[in-house]
């Protein structure tokens, strides 16, 4: 089922999620809906929020880009806990399906331990690098109620207002069905 994607503004974004219990929803459906709806708005990541759900799960799929790392990279994240965050920090220019046709440089750190649940409920703890890292920061900070645009300078956020404004109101040219505010 593709669910259509919430946009900026909508306060899911915003809200800290809840953990998901075991047995609670099915986390497999949920987390093939994901897929096949990050797939359908040609994303790499999508986390519940942006279809409405104030959960802590997200999918990461980078099997369309060109990165060697990433082209293998497909993971269910239940429930996931940054242990911690190490390594180089770099700036990278990110965008979001809920803030269509915005970009913008954000610094993270290149190195994540992270623990988490995969969608049959095995406990992982794992260390990622570079793309997968940064893909994985950015979609937890989703579950977390952070957007990409927080990161900006002040400068970037004010000259993004007005674009943002016209996210908010559902003014917004995509390809994939949104969720209207």
């Amino acid at each position: 089922m593709i669910y259509p994607i919430t946009l900026y503004g909508d306060s899911v974004l915003r809200t800290k999620a809840d953990e998901i219990v075991e047995g609670e929803i099915d986390v497999k459906q949920l987390a093939e809906d994901m897929f096949e709806t990050m797939h359908s708005a040609d994303g790499i990541g999508l986390a519940a929020p942006q279809i409405g759900i104030s959960k802590r799960i997200f999918v990461i799929d980078g099997s369309m880009l060109e990165d060697e790392q990433m082209k293998s990279f497909k993971q269910v994240f239940i429930n996931p806990v940054i242990d911690g965050e190490s390594g180089e920090a770099w700036d990278f220019e990110e965008g979001c399906l809920s803030i269509p046709h915005v970009r913008g440089d954000v610094s993270r750190k290149s190195v994540i331990k992270i623990t988490y649940f995969d969608e049959l409920w095995n406990k992982k703890t794992e260390e990622y690098d570079n793309m997968r890292a940064r893909v994985i920061q950015h979609e937890f900070d989703h579950i977390d109620g952070k957007l990409f645009v927080d990161y900006l300078s002040p400068l970037k956020r004010k000259l993004l207002k007005n674009k943002l404004s016209e996210i908010m109101k559902g003014k917004v040219d995509v390809a994939y069905k949104v969720k209207k505010t």
